[in-house]
């Protein structure tokens, strides 16, 4: 049977899971909800490199991604950022919706899946 990794664990959710050489991150948010969507879209970027790098991989290797944002018309602004985030040629399958947030203060949260 293969192993399941999973990392940041609580009863609710795990801030991670790899199997198979698939990393699976949770919904990520900014630490720092005092800022606008430019700035909580960039703490949100760093954290998913932070815990693509604790696999073993980085955004060269996503293949999905899924954002949520609490006002869909802060999408070209976010869109700005991730765009520039993003290696040449290696956009991710993508979902983005508008939606409403656990904390309202949110502006953003991104899931991903990438490969090792």
């Amino acid at each position: 049977m293969s192993k399941i990794s999973r990392n940041g664990s609580n009863k609710i959710l795990s801030s991670s899971v790899e199997y198979h050489g698939f990393v699976y991150l949770a919904g990520l948010t900014a630490d720092d909800l005092s800022q606008d969507i430019a700035g909580q879209t960039t703490q949100v970027l760093a954290k998913i490199d932070a815990q693509l790098e604790l696999h073993g991989t980085d955004n060269t290797r996503l293949l999905q991604a899924q954002i949520w944002l609490k006002d869909i018309r802060d999408r070209d602004a976010m869109n700005k950022l991730w765009s520039a985030w993003l290696p040449e040629g290696g956009a991710p399958v993508r979902a983005c919706v508008e939606a409403n947030m656990a904390d309202p203060r949110h502006l953003v949260e991104i899931m991903v899946t990438a490969c090792k």
